[in-house]
């Protein structure tokens, strides 16, 4: 068993985080005070490399391995979970449905922009009542003609609405099968398209600097061209897609867990109390010693699963059980983080409550832990 990184992961690792230390950790408070999502530092994110780097070159893509990706996603997540989520849904979600699933056609016509960062894509599959249960979507689409249209909304969807956005994927019925089950198909539709309205959503507690929108669709006619992939496939793709975003989450929640045990044992040697650092303190230390051995323990999980995906093996379970304790593992560590820094802990000032914050969506977004732990059940015999 080999555990070293390749040269070029440990490049990029040292890359990413020192673009996360330069660019993104001075600015981040800002944008997450101001609720706003930062054009310009995206795009220096996409001039680093940061969006399609799994994709091959032909389309402008990196042509990495999915470890690396991840320890992108990581390294950025280490600073900031906004700046992060912009990346792992802009790569998992945005350009993952149309490389795998699209038409040479679109991925010509997509793909080169949104691997260079000068665009992005949203990832249409949550709507009002329909969240975990995926297959509980009433968006509709009918074909008229030589088009498709389409009927229904989404919710809290991320990409989906700013000055960036080329566009976005929605799984939506159409038709039913022999069985009268729903029959579903994903469709690529463009901003500018008549009928569609992006809302871009404010007020939330986490990823206040990533763009989450409220996606309407009133008799939205797209070519009929534009379905991705095969009639009735939508379903599957939504399932490969929450497969690798689930490993994106997980990326997530290791590097916040990491910023956040950084920011931790710093201050637990700096902060005095009783003649020494309060670091020396077993109370204090044993929390730190926790925190460091979870994320080690995750980091190997996280990065089996990829290598499993790298070598074309079976990996569902392994991003589900990723997933769910990167996620989890998070939301530990950032409170062992707020807890040692005591009354500062819950300030602005000092960060770790922005980490506090930004974990609670990771327990959520694609595939809530409880539908997790539904999943991993059913991989193990239950």
């Amino acid at each position: 068993m080999d555990f070293d990184l390749t040269n070029e992961q440990e490049m990029i690792r040292k890359e990413v985080r020192n673009f996360a230390k330069k660019e993104v950790a001075p600015i981040a408070p800002e944008l997450d005070e101001k609720e706003m999502f930062s054009v310009d530092l995206t795009k220096k994110m996409g001039e680093i490399g940061l969006f399609g780097m799994f994709v091959s070159e032909e389309y402008e893509g990196q042509g990495l391995d999915y470890i690396s990706y991840i320890i992108a996603v990581e390294e950025i997540a280490r600073v900031d979970g906004s700046q992060a989520a912009t990346i792992a849904a802009g790569n998992s979600l945005g350009i993952g449905p149309i490389y795998y699933f699209g038409t040479e056609a679109q991925k010509k016509k997509y793909l080169p922009k949104l691997c260079k960062g000068e665009a992005l894509w949203g990832f249409g599959l949550t709507e009002p009542t329909a969240g975990s249960d995926a297959g509980g979507s009433k968006t509709t689409a009918v074909l008229d003609g030589n088009e498709w249209v389409i009927n229904g909304s989404k919710i809290f969807i991320t990409n989906a609405a700013n000055d960036m956005t080329l566009g976005v994927t929605v799984q939506a019925i159409s038709g039913k099968k022999e069985n009268g089950r729903p029959e579903y198909s994903c469709f690529l539709v463009e901003p500018d398209t008549p009928g569609f309205k992006a809302v871009p959503m404010h007020k939330k507690m986490m990823w206040r600097a990533s763009n989450t929108a409220e996606l309407y669709f009133d008799n939205v006619r797209i070519p009929k061209d534009n379905i991705l992939g095969k009639k009735g496939d939508g379903f599957h793709q939504m399932l490969k897609t929450l497969d690798g975003g689930r490993l994106s989450i997980g990326s997530m929640g290791l590097g916040g867990a990491q910023g956040a045990y950084d920011a931790a044992i710093k201050y637990a040697q700096e902060r005095v109390q009783f003649g020494q650092p309060i670091s020396k303190f077993q109370a204090i230390a044993f929390k730190l010693a926790d925190c460091a051995t979870e994320i080690e323990c995750a980091r190997n999980l996280l990065y089996k699963a990829c290598w499993l995906r790298n070598k074309k093996r079976p990996f569902e379970k392994e991003a589900a059980m990723a997933k769910l304790y990167c996620s989890e593992l998070m939301g530990r560590v950032a409170n062992h983080a707020v807890q040692i820094h005591g009354g500062y802990g819950l300030m602005k000032d000092y960060g770790v409550e922005r980490f506090y914050r930004d974990q609670k969506l990771l327990d959520i977004g694609e595939g809530t832990s409880e539908i997790q732990r539904l999943v991993i059940s059913r991989y193990i015999g239950c």
